[in-house]
C-alpha cells in the first residue's frame, strides 16, 4: 500500500541520514591537515608565552592579570587559527573529533616528519590530551 511505501521510504531516509552522520566522525585529510598545523602552532605559542616566568620564587598571578593574559591569550590565538580559516569556536568544538581519528593523525605526520618532530615535542597533556584540561588546544 502507498502508506507502507512511504513508511519505508521514510525509515530508509532517517536510517541513511544517521549512517551518513556516523561515517563524517572519520576526518577528512584536508581538516587533519589544518587541525594538526593549528595545534602544532598553538602548542608552540603557549610554551613561548610562559617560557618568560621568574625562576626560583613564583607568584601567583592576580585576579585581575590572570584576566588580562587570558584576554591577551586569547586574541594571540584568534589572530593564529584566523591563518587556517578558523574561529577559536571552531576549533574547539571540532577538534576533538578531529584528533580522535588517531589512524588519521598518524598517517599525516609519518608523511611530515618535520611536523611531527615539532607536534612530539610539545607537552600534549596541558593541550586536553591525557590531561583533565577542557581548553582542548
Amino acid at each position: 500500500t502507498m502508506i507502507m511505501n512511504l513508511g519505508c521510504v521514510i525509515i530508509g531516509l532517517s536510517l541513511g541520514v544517521i549512517l551518513f552522520a556516523g561515517t563524517g566522525l572519520a576526518a577528512e585529510p584536508a581538516e587533519v591537515e589544518k587541525f594538526v598545523n593549528a595545534r602544532i602552532e598553538i602548542g608552540e605559542m603557549m610554551t613561548n608565552y610562559f617560557k618568560g616566568g621568574a625562576q626560583g620564587e613564583v607568584q601567583r598571578p592576580s585576579a585581575e592579570q590572570m584576566k588580562e593574559m587570558s584576554a591577551d591569550i586569547n586574541t594571540k590565538l584568534g589572530k593564529l587559527l584566523t591563518k587556517y580559516d578558523l574561529t577559536i569556536e571552531e576549533y574547539r568544538g571540532r577538534s576533538k573529533e578531529v584528533f580522535a581519528d588517531e589512524a588519521a593523525v598518524k598517517g599525516y605526520l609519518n608523511e611530515h616528519p618535520d611536523l611531527k618532530q615539532r607536534y612530539e615535542a610539545l607537552s600534549l597533556d596541558r593541550m586536553g590530551r591525557g590531561g583533565s584540561s577542557s581548553r582542548g588546544y
